[in-house]
């Protein structure tokens, strides 16, 4: 990864790291914590899963320790991508209780959307094991936590695609019915950028994918095709652009739509409804 991609994304994660910590903080801070404990009272916990999942969101943990408080010791025992079985422990931390206790919810919060995300993800790319069609991730995010639950399907082995509408140019159904069809959508993006752009186009038939072929864009995204349908669409295309299929597409039939050609199968579902993995933070007495 670029040192600039980098810096952007550990300067966006520090942002939602903040975001969440003013909402469980406020200005007043752990009031229950600070009531039992000294400020310099020590303990240790250990990051325990209650269920199988593959991990994520390891890196946003340790962002909040290091926002609650710098001294606070976060020693992972596992990685972004690893599986794992229930009752691993995940983390260790070490340092002042109080400031354990304060990072516990927030903490787990990430660790728990994360790995959802991500085990989710690992099923849909392991029913599509041996096939060369990848699973990518759709603009279906967490309000705020685009990135990081990008970074999740990518850590499971999905495609984070595109990030949002800034980084690349995809034609959907609106556009195409505001612009007077996909022909004119097309020669007005290359207008815009003279210097040639990639262009993807949202297709719901195959006229439309007819169209797309004439004015010669680089890939088509097959919009709530069937299986069927859009074997027949991988057929016309035949080899001029990378095929995507999308819409109605789940655990029950992802095998189906890659059995049909396409290269890319982008599932909103990886990031809106994956649900969360259970953790539990356990102090050591």
């Amino acid at each position: 990864m670029p040192e600039k991609e980098q810096e952007e994304r550990q300067r966006a994660l520090r942002h939602i790291v903040s975001l969440a910590l003013e909402e469980d903080l406020d200005a007043a801070g752990d009031i229950t914590s600070r009531a039992i404990f000294g400020p310099d009272d020590r303990g240790a916990a250990l990051v325990v899963a209650r269920e199988a999942a593959v991990v994520s969101g390891m890196a946003a943990a340790a962002e909040v320790c290091l926002q609650v408080d710098p001294e606070l010791i976060w020693l992972p025992l596992v990685g972004d991508g690893d599986v794992i079985p229930v009752g691993a422990q995940v983390a260790r931390l070490e340092g002042r209780i109080i400031s354990i206790l304060t990072v516990e919810r927030t903490l787990l919060n990430f660790l728990s959307r994360l790995s959802g995300v991500a085990t989710i993800t690992e099923r849909y790319v392991n029913r599509t094991e041996g096939l060369p069609t990848r699973i990518a991730a759709t603009r279906k995010t967490t309000p705020g936590l685009r990135l990081a639950e990008k970074q999740a399907v990518a850590d499971a082995g999905g495609e984070m695609h595109r990030l949002g509408l800034y980084d690349a140019v995809l034609i959907k159904d609106n556009h195409i019915a505001a612009a007077g069809g996909v022909a004119a959508a097309v020669a007005r993006v290359r207008a815009a950028y003279a210097g040639g752009v990639d262009i993807e186009v949202e297709v719901d038939d195959v006229g439309q994918l007819e169209e797309a072929i004439q004015a010669g864009v680089g890939r088509v995204l097959l919009d709530n095709m069937t299986p069927e349908q859009v074997a027949v669409c991988v057929k016309k295309a035949a080899g001029r652009m990378v095929v995507e299929a999308s819409g109605g597409i789940g655990l029950d039939n992802v095998r189906d739509y890659a059995e049909a050609g396409v290269d890319i199968i982008s599932v909103g579902a990886l990031t809106r409804g994956a649900p969360g993995v259970d953790y539990s933070l356990e102090v050591e007495v």
